[in-house]
């Protein structure tokens, strides 16, 4: 019997859906690291304010628009083989569904033998690691699994059994994604720290600017606008969620103020509640709440107290 000739349709049919599959997995994966990351925190790394910068806007993304692709491809190519049972021989498919069950047996395999190495090097084993290691094989088991079972045409002998593993595979994933609003914070939550992480790199610039222009004159700037010099420091920021100035109160000697109003805590102040080493945030003169360490601060208006020092500073000649 003469073996079935694989057209163009079977070829970029199970070259999408494969392509489809491959990258939705690995976006999955990764979101999900980055959801335990994020739940527990590593304490020798900086977390950035903003979890929708590290990847995570990019793997949900991935993970809403190519699961439903690959979704719709296999339901294709499985209405295809209802038509012509040949197209269930063609080489495409059997290479397809060998190459993803090589990969995920790979997987598991090295997983445990990472996992082996950590225990075996005297690592600790975090909580985070463990958590990782068992979506990497509770994934690649499940993969395994439903190829193994596509290779041995158990799907088109069940297909209501395959139609609840799509409905399953589909409702796993609004899940996760509809989490991680709950875990990392919404779209609109992460725009509003976006605005306070450049709050802050307002602050330090103006900070920059005030040291320099006691460097050169040897007192502080009596008010904000002092320090507009086109030709040395450019304009003065303004708060970029409402454009009001920042607030300069200079003190006694060369102590100075600097305020902001914050739409949420920062990152690192709530990990180290997490890690219990946070302290309390002091609360200033007429209700405003002082910083906490650096740039550290809480939500509302927050002001960093701030003294030159002019043995680190010294006056320019």
């Amino acid at each position: 019997m003469d073996k079935p000739k694989t057209t163009a349709k079977d070829f970029f049919l199970w070259a999408g859906a494969i392509v489809s599959f491959y990258w939705t997995v690995i976006a999955y994966t990764f979101l999900v690291f980055d959801y335990i990351n994020y739940t527990f925190p590593n304490p020798l790394s900086y977390y950035p304010a903003d979890p929708y910068q590290s990847g995570i806007s990019g793997e949900m993304a991935s993970v809403i628009v190519l699961l439903p692709v690959f979704l719709l491809l296999m339901y294709l190519i499985h209405k295809d083989a209802e038509k012509d049972p040949s197209r269930k021989e063609i080489w495409v498919r059997r290479w397809a569904i060998i190459l993803t069950l090589f990969l995920a047996g790979i997987a598991m395999v090295g997983d445990l033998i990472t996992l082996l190495t950590s225990f075996l090097s005297g690592e600790a084993l975090t909580t985070a690691f463990l958590l990782k290691v068992l979506v990497i094989i509770l994934i690649s088991a499940g993969v395994f699994m439903h190829f193994l079972a596509d290779l041995k045409n158990y799907w088109d002998e069940n297909p209501s059994r395959r139609q609840m593993v799509r409905i399953g595979v589909a409702i796993l994933a609004v899940v996760t994604i509809g989490s991680g609003f709950f875990i990392v914070g919404t779209p609109q939550q992460a725009r509003l720290a976006r605005y306070d992480t450049e709050k802050v790199s307002d602050l330090q610039n103006i900070q920059y600017q005030i040291i320099s222009f006691y460097q050169a004159k040897q007192k502080l700037p009596g008010v904000i606008t002092d320090l507009n010099n086109s030709l040395a420091y450019g304009p003065i920021p303004v708060d970029p969620q409402s454009g009001e100035p920042y607030v300069y109160q200079p003190g006694e000697g060369l102590s100075f103020n600097l305020c902001a109003t914050f739409n949420t805590e920062s990152r690192t102040s709530q990990e180290g509640l997490l890690l219990g080493t946070r302290e309390s945030i002091p609360t200033l003169a007429g209700g405003k709440r002082g910083a906490q360490d650096n740039w550290q601060h809480g939500a509302g208006e927050v002001c960093f107290d701030r003294i030159i020092d002019p043995a680190f500073y010294p006056p320019l000649k």
